[in-house]
């Protein structure tokens, strides 16, 4: 959500600032625009449709600029139009020198709007990021650097800002608190001239332009000029900040031959499960907390999983589903007891702390705002042991955990996660098997047998991929609902949660989960001839007791849509629909059967027309609260 692209050059950066926001549109926007230094003021181009549309306006405007800032915007304060889009100016009039970009919420933004109304400044957005450039403007004295450093001072929130002032050619300040800001060094290879300095909120906006990026910290302020940066950290002090080498994904903007992203990455997921177990040798010590330490050798893994007793794993969204998954998966094979918590809610309640919880935290990005809160807090309660199960090796919730299992799913540029979601599923699958193994749950032969099932994973999400077809089938018959339930027992209920969060993500159906044992508790009230029931059956010891659940659907009318696994013995009836996957798979069942669900998410978004990349209202990367 939101992302930021900044440069300070001595060529015309418009088409870079351009490309870096296209690299972004993945994170979810809903308006966007471009600012350069110009010798008579700043001069911009902002549009509320997608980044093509602005490039054309770019285009026909001419316009051009060595210094630029550019901006796609997700709408939190004020609605998604043209006087709301990044940039802001300030003063907001002809004779603006205030350029700014931010990303995140100012909480006290009234009342510093009311203090800059009072003192003349006129405000034409309903946004809290114009107060930050009229602020800025209000204590400038020639030198932006200490402009921005004073006014960030008085912010109360989180953020990310880059600005430029027309009276300072050649200079953007940027600065981060709660929000991912980097900075990108030219090295005059590749697309790069030497010199040139790069802001940026994902180094994917940078893939091709530079591959040298320091990481902002918390707190941290830099100031970029040609051939030159500083930083300074929230003390004010000058800091030095490591340089990496980072390689940033080009490849996923290649569809192939694929209609969307997210059909290009359900396919993927054979692929990029492979790649996530990648690590796994053929002899019995291949599962050990090696696996989640790889720089230690496992050591600092082993003593923190020995001296732990419980597991408390937080989330939001899909990875909220990965967690209530392995809850399942850890306490009955590692014998762990297990909490699952919503990110956002469980910085605001009062908890028990227990030193001896292994802290999971969960996200793709690895930049979820709620998140990354959620993680600080729990180590503001003394919990030492920290794992961060993410999809971006760079990204700050890895780097502020004592271990990490990266997944490799590589770039998901659809919104509606899915193999960022499986890939999640394997890692926790491989946390629950190490700490089973540590805790004396798992010997040497049955080590040998998950080994082997782990391995025939991607063979097996390949044949349910070949089920495609009969899910379209059943598409057809979706995209005319407008609401939809979806039942699942055990293991499989987050699955089925899972499941209904991607329908109404993607095709706006109203869809809701329950355990199927709940139905007769409340939403048996719902079913009707008209509402499609989603039931994911795996041939385990819960299939009777879900059977049942479904006779009470059928008593009532209700259309059953059933995911079955081979030998369950559910066959295709009036009111019965039944697609059968390949093989049962055991406790590894709930990353098969994720699979038709998304592809039944998928079709049925097609067959509606929507924009399944782009959902309305939702982002890639959640990066504000």
């Amino acid at each position: 959500m939101c992302g930021i692209v900044g440069a300070v050059s001595s060529r015309n950066i418009v088409p870079v600032l351009v490309e870096g926001l296209k690299r972004l549109e993945y994170r979810g926007y809903d308006s966007c625009g471009v600012a350069v230094y110009d010798a008579l003021g700043p001069k911009r181009a902002r549009s509320v449709s997608r980044v093509a549309e602005l490039d054309a306006q770019v285009r026909e405007t001419r316009l051009t600029g060595f210094t630029g800032i550019a901006h796609t915007r997700w709408a939190t304060h004020g609605a998604p139009a043209t006087h709301n889009a990044h940039p802001h100016f300030s003063p907001s009039n002809e004779a603006a020198r205030i350029a700014l970009v931010h990303n995140g919420i100012i909480e006290n933004h009234d009342a510093l709007r009311a203090e800059l109304t009072a003192k003349g400044y006129v405000f034409i957005s309903q946004t809290d990021t114009e107060v930050i450039a009229h602020l800025i403007d209000s204590l400038y004295d020639g030198d932006l650097f200490d402009a921005t450093r004073a006014a960030l001072k008085r912010l109360q929130g989180a953020y990310s800002v880059a600005v430029f002032c027309s009276e300072e050619p050649h200079r953007i300040v940027g600065a981060r608190d709660g929000s991912p800001l980097i900075l990108g060094c030219g090295t005059g290879e590749g697309s790069a001239i030497e010199g040139e300095c790069f802001l940026a909120s994902d180094a994917m906006a940078l893939a091709g332009v530079t591959n040298k990026i320091v990481y902002l910290e918390d707190g941290d302020a830099v100031d970029i000029q040609l051939g030159r940066y500083r930083i300074t950290d929230r003390d004010d002090r000058p800091v030095e900040r490591e340089a990496r080498t980072v390689n940033a994904h080009t490849g996923a903007a290649d569809l192939g031959p694929y209609r969307h992203y997210m059909q290009k990455e359900i396919f993927e997921q054979p692929r990029a499960i492979a790649d996530t177990l990648e690590g796994l040798s053929d002899d019995g010590g291949a599962i050990g907390p090696w696996l989640f330490d790889p720089a230690n050798d496992g050591r600092k893994a082993a003593a923190a999983f020995a001296a732990i007793d419980s597991v408390l794993i937080l989330a939001c969204g899909t990875s909220y589903y990965s967690g209530l998954t392995a809850k399942y998966w850890l306490e009955s094979i590692a014998k762990i007891p297990t909490q699952v918590e919503v990110a956002s809610e469980y910085r605001y309640r009062d908890s028990v702390p227990n030193p001896k919880t292994l802290i999971v935290v969960i996200s793709q990005s690895g930049e979820t705002a709620d998140t990354l809160a959620a993680l600080k807090h729990a180590k503001s309660l003394g919990h030492t042991h920290t794992l961060a199960i993410c999809n971006v090796g760079t990204s700050a919730i890895v780097r502020l955990t004592e271990l990490a299992y990266l997944t490799r799913a590589g770039a998901e540029v659809g919104v509606a996660s899915t193999k960022a979601f499986t890939t999640q599923l394997c890692a926790l699958y491989l946390l629950t098997l190490t700490l089973a193994k540590g805790r004396g749950y798992l010997d040497v032969e049955a080590e040998s047998k998950e080994l082997k099932d782990l391995r025939h994973l991607p063979a097996a999400l390949q044949s349910v991929l070949a089920l495609e077809p009969q899910i379209i089938a059943w598409a057809e018959a979706f995209a005319t609902k407008e609401n939809a339930l979806f039942l699942g027992r055990g293991l499989h209920y987050p699955i089925a949660l899972e499941g209904a969060l991607k329908l109404k993500e993607i095709t706006y159906i109203h869809a809701e989960a329950y355990p199927a044992g709940e139905l007769k508790h409340g939403p048996l009230a719902l079913v009707t001839e008209a509402m499609p029931v989603v039931t994911v059956a795996p041939n385990d010891a819960m299939l009777e007791k879900l059977k049942s659940n479904m006779q009470e659907v059928r008593a009532r009318g209700g259309q059953l849509y059933v995911f079955a696994d081979a030998g369950s013995q559910i066959e295709p009836s009036e009111g019965l629909h039944v697609i059968r996957l390949p093989e049962h798979y055991g406790k590894l069942s709930p990353i098969l059967h994720t699979l038709p669900l998304q592809l039944l998410a998928y079709h049925t978004a097609v067959a509606r027309g929507t924009d399944v990349d782009k959902p309305r209202n939702l982002a890639k990367s959640v990066t504000v609260e």
